[in-house]
């Protein structure tokens, strides 16, 4: 009886939950599912960069947003909560405000990043889970979209300090249907930074050291070349920095989202 039980209770959730890469939630940031699975985190290197050595992790299925957190989104926060706005906001260089409703938010800190999430019903994604993400159902590649990178993929290498950061959304997605996981803005994510993290990182979910005033960014931005576009690449900053090149996005767990 049980096992028909649970037999059950599985048929109707795979019919409930969207397929991978199918948007979940239309408004201003809809969000795909990202399946379970397994995957080679970080690249080998004889140089000791902080991304090696590649590892075997296995992340649970969890829901991402499909773009970045736009100016407009975190007014609405901002005007909802009483939050302070962003540093550099109304700062026509680099394209924040509201009159650029929908470009990535910069000038964030981790902890306003995680309060936004956090008000919005979500979190923000594990460093595991936004690889996982980044790579799209590719195996060992370096980009989003493959081996090779082209400006045409994402914002990078801007010059004369014009037309720096880019409208969410307007460069191609890759294989899960997510923008700018390579280039736009670098996005912060939960875990904590080591260098030597991978080195004793757990296979199941990990969610980063225990200890340390560093947080994680991925994806490289607009200011970035890109080597800072791998997928693998990752650098710390400390959890109050506010940058002109660095904002996030949102995940879920599957559990609430409904």
């Amino acid at each position: 009886m049980i096992i028909k039980r649970n037999f059950f209770i599985l048929i109707v959730l795979m019919f409930a939950l969207p397929v991978a890469g199918q948007d979940i939630v239309k408004g201003d940031s809809s969000m795909v599912l990202i399946p379970s699975g397994e995957f080679i985190m970080g690249k080998d290197s004889e140089r000791g960069y902080d991304f090696s050595p590649a590892h075997k992790v296995i992340v649970d299925p969890f829901f991402m947003d499909k773009h970045e957190v736009t100016n407009g989104e975190y007014l609405l926060f901002c005007e909802s909560t009483g939050h302070n706005l962003p540093e550099f906001w109304n700062t026509d260089l680099f394209r924040s405000g509201e009159d650029y409703s929908d470009y990535p938010v910069i000038g964030i800190s981790w902890g306003s990043a995680k309060k936004y999430a956090e008000w919005a019903g979500k979190r923000l994604p594990t460093e595991a889970e936004w690889e996982y993400a980044a790579r799209g159902g590719l195996i060992d590649k370096d980009y989003p979209n493959g081996d090779e990178w082209t400006k045409e993929r994402a914002r990078q290498d801007a010059t004369g300090w014009k037309n720096l950061v880019e409208p969410v959304g307007k460069y191609e997605p890759n294989g899960y249907g997510l923008y700018d996981m390579g280039g736009n803005v670098w996005e912060w994510v939960s875990d904590r930074y080591s260098g030597d993290y991978y080195k004793i990182s757990p296979s199941d979910n990990p969610a980063g050291p225990e200890d340390g005033s560093f947080r994680v960014i991925r994806s490289g931005s607009w200011h970035s070349g890109p080597m800072c576009k791998k997928v693998y690449f990752r650098k710390g900053l400390p959890g109050n920095w506010c940058d002109f090149a660095v904002g996030f996005r949102c995940a879920k767990d599957i559990r609430g989202a409904e």
